[in-house]
C-alpha cells in the first residue's frame, strides 16, 4: 500500500511549492495529503484539510482568523486545531509520515504539530530559517524531527529550491518505509525496555550498566543528561515506552533550581514515579552546577571549579544548595507510585570526584545524602556503596538493584 504522507504548510504563502512537493511525493509512490495552516481563508487551494477545518477543530471562526489583529493568538489557535486533527489521523493510523515547508512562522507552527506526535513517526521540516541562532532548537525540541535547511528562500520554484524539494520528497518517502519503533517493539523478543541517563563523567558506569542489563535480556536506551536529552526521556516515559528507569545522572534537578545550563525543566525525575515505573537513582553531577561563564556572579567566581574541557566548567555546589537539591529529590521521589532505590557511591560521584581535583569533597557530598535520608519516605532505601561511581563495584550494585527491582 502507498504510504500516506501529510504535508503541513501555509498555502497562502507557499502554494506553488507545496503543490510541487505533493506531486513529487505522488510520483515516488506516496499518497500525499495537504493540511493548510494559512492565517486567512484561501480559495480553491487544493488542500485536503482546509483552513476552515483547522479553525473549527480549534473552536474559532474563519472570520475571526481573517479579521483579528492578534496574530500570535491566531497562530496558537491554528496550531491547537491542527494538533487535534493530526493526532486523530495518527490514532487512526492514517499517516505514515509528515513533512512541513516554511519560513520562521511556518516552521514554528509545523514543528509544534510534529512534536505532538509519537517517537518513530517520520517527521521532516524543510525550513529557510533553520540556521538562525536558537531557532533549530526551538523547531526540534525533544522530538525526532529531521530538519532540512533550504538555504534559499521558499519563494517561487527555481532550480536550487527544486533540488531541495526533490531531496525532501525522497527523504520522507524513504523514511515512511522504515519499520517504526512501535512495530519493532511488538516483534521484539524483549519485553523490558530501560531508560538510562548518562553523562561523560559517569560514562564507564553507564557502559557497564548497559552491558550488564543487556546480558540479562533488557533493551537499554541511553539519554545524554545535558538538559535536552533528559527532558526527552521524561516525555517518552509519559508515553509508556519504558518499563524501568536507571537515572545515573539526575543533575538536571539542581540545574533547574539554580539556573544551570543542564536545566532539565521543573518536572525532571517525576514521570516514572507518577506512572508507577520502577527507578534506580544515582547522583552523578548532582554536586556540581554548570553556569554560562558570561552569567557568573561574584559568588560563582569564588566557587571551586573543575574544567571538563575548554567549553564546560563544573562549579561546586555549596552545602546549602546540596540540601535544597536533596529536598527537591525527596519531594519528587516521595510521590512515586512505583519502586525506588537510591544508590550513593561514597568515594566520589563521577570521574571528576577523585582526590586531587579541586571540587572533590565527599564530606560536603554527604550533606545531600544526610538530608535525603531524613526526607525520603521509609520505603525508599538509600544504599551506600564503598566505591567511586566509575569503579566496577558501583556498576555491579546498580545492575543487582535492577535485577531485584525491574
Amino acid at each position: 500500500m502507498a504510504k500516506s504522507i501529510l504535508i503541513v504548510s501555509s498555502l497562502d504563502a507557499k502554494g506553488v511549492e507545496v503543490q510541487y512537493l505533493r506531486d513529487r511525493i505522488a510520483k515516488l509512490g506516496g499518497d500525499p495529503m495537504i493540511l493548510d495552516m494559512s492565517l486567512r481563508q484561501v480559495g480553491e487551494s487544493g488542500s485536503d484539510i482546509t483552513v476552515a477545518e483547522v479553525a473549527k477543530a480549534a473552536g474559532i471562526s474563519l472570520t475571526k482568523i481573517s479579521n483579528s489583529s492578534k496574530r500570535a493568538e491566531i497562530i496558537e489557535k491554528m496550531i491547537e486545531g491542527a494538533v487535534v486533527l493530526v493526532k486523530k489521523l495518527e490514532h487512526e493510523q492514517k499517516i505514515d509520515g509528515i513533512i512541513g515547508l516554511g519560513g520562521t512562522t511556518g516552521s514554528l507552527m509545523a514543528t509544534e504539530i510534529m512534536r505532538s506526535l509519537c517517537f518513530g513517526l517520520p517527521k521532516v521540516m524543510v525550513s529557510s530559517t533553520a540556521s538562525l541562532p536558537g531557532l533549530s532548537t526551538k523547531y526540534i525540541g525533544t522530538s525526532d524531527i529531521t530538519l532540512i535547511h533550504s538555504v534559499v528562500e521558499i519563494s517561487g520554484l527555481n532550480d536550487l529550491l527544486i533540488s531541495v524539494l526533490e531531496r525532501a520528497a525522497r527523504a520522507i518517502c524513504a523514511m515512511s518505509e522504515v519499520e517504526t519503533f512501535q512495530e519493532r517493539r511488538a516483534e521484539s523478543k524483549s519485553d523490558r525496555y530501560i531508560a538510562l541517563t548518562m553523562l561523560g563523567p559517569c560514562e564507564k558506569c553507564a557502559s557497564r550498566v548497559r552491558k550488564g542489563l543487556e546480558e540479562r535480556g533488557f533493551q537499554v536506551v541511553g539519554f545524554s543528561a545535558a538538559g535536552m536529552g533528559d527532558r526527552a526521556m521524561e516525555e517518552m516515559i509519559t508515553k509508556r515506552l519504558f518499563d524501568g528507569v536507571v537515572d545515573l545522572a539526575p543533575g538536571g534537578v539542581g540545574e533547574n533550581l539554580f539556573g544551570g545550563m543542564r536545566d532539565a525543566g521543573p518536572h525532571r525525575m517525576e514521570s516514572a514515579g507518577r506512572l508507577g515505573i520502577s527507578q534506580i537513582i544515582a547522583p552523578c553531577s548532582v554536586n556540581h552546577l554548570t553556569i554560562s561563564k558570561s552569567k557568573y556572579t561574584a559568588k560563582d567566581h569564588r566557587r571551586r571549579k573543575y574544567d571538563l574541557d575548554r567549553f564546560r566548567t563544573w562549579l561546586r555546589n555549596t552545602p546549602e544548595e546540596l540540601a535544597k537539591i536533596a529536598d527537591a529529590f525527596a519531594e519528587k521521589l516521595n510521590k512515586s507510585n512505583g519502586k525506588v532505590r537510591v544508590l550513593i557511591p561514597l568515594r566520589g560521584w563521577s570521574s571528576v570526584d577523585v582526590p586531587g581535583n579541586p571540587t572533590y569533597d565527599p564530606d560536603e557530598d554527604y550533606v545531600f545524602v544526610d538530608e535525603l535520608k531524613k526526607r525520603l519516605k521509609p520505603e525508599i532505601r538509600v544504599q551506600e556503596i564503598e566505591a567511586n561511581m566509575e569503579e566496577p563495584a558501583f556498576a555491579e550494585a546498580v545492575i543487582e538493584a535492577c535485577h531485584l527491582f525491574l
